[in-house]
Parts: structure tokens; C-alpha cells; sequence
């Protein structure tokens, strides 16, 4: 049987530690309370982090054709 869906990728969440200047901690707990005031739910800066830098990567074009590159090369190699 085919599905139109193929096989889910690995979604094991992949655990880091981060630690940031206090100007970008600061930014980063104004952005949480503009979220709070935007959407009315409470997330801590920490949750919101993974979807920032998503969007950032994803709204990168340089670093899409970089990483598209980097996988290409990579594949040709072994």
C-alpha cells in the first residue's frame, strides 16, 4: 500500500543549553509578555526560542541554498 504521507522523520526533541547576554535574555522576556499581551497564553522565553530560530533559518535564503549545498556535497561523498 502507498500513502500519500511518507514516514515521519525523528521528532526527538534534541536537548541544548544556551546562554545568552542579559540584553538578549531581557529582549527575550519582553517578547514572551508581548506574546502574553498578543495571544493571551503565557509562554516562557525558553519555549519560544525553538519556533524563533525555525522561523529565522527558515526565512534565510543564503543559509537554505548553503545547507541545501552542504547536504549535496555530503551525499556525493558517501
Amino acid at each position: 500500500m502507498t500513502l500519500r504521507l511518507g514516514k515521519l522523520p525523528d521528532r526527538t526533541p534534541v536537548r541544548m543549553t544556551v546562554s545568552v547576554d542579559p540584553d538578549l535574555a531581557s529582549a527575550l522576556a519582553d517578547y514572551a509578555t508581548i506574546y502574553r499581551q498578543t495571544y493571551g497564553e503565557e509562554e516562557k522565553p525558553e519555549t519560544l526560542m525553538p519556533a524563533m530560530l525555525e522561523m529565522f533559518l527558515g526565512s534565510d535564503p543564503g543559509f537554505k541554498r548553503a545547507r541545501k549545498a552542504l547536504h549535496a556535497n555530503a551525499s556525493t561523498k558517501g
